[in-house]
């Protein structure tokens, strides 16, 4: 994510600046701590290494 200062932010870090502007800034701040943003990123990498899997699995149509 580019912010307006040129910055960038990538990862779990650009999912955290979301959410702390979309209304969510303390658990935000609260999940930018170490160990929490350490979790954050892993659960990151990990649903980014496996989109497919987690596109199925949250957005298919019950029988």
């Amino acid at each position: 994510m580019l912010l307006p200062d040129g910055g960038v932010i990538r990862a779990g870090r650009a999912a955290l600046f979301v959410l702390e502007h979309i209304g969510f800034a303390p658990l935000a701040k609260l999940l930018a701590l170490p160990p929490f943003i350490w979790a954050v990123e892993l659960g990151y990498k990990l649903v980014a290494n496996n989109r497919r899997f987690f596109a199925e699995f949250l957005f298919t149509k019950e029988p």
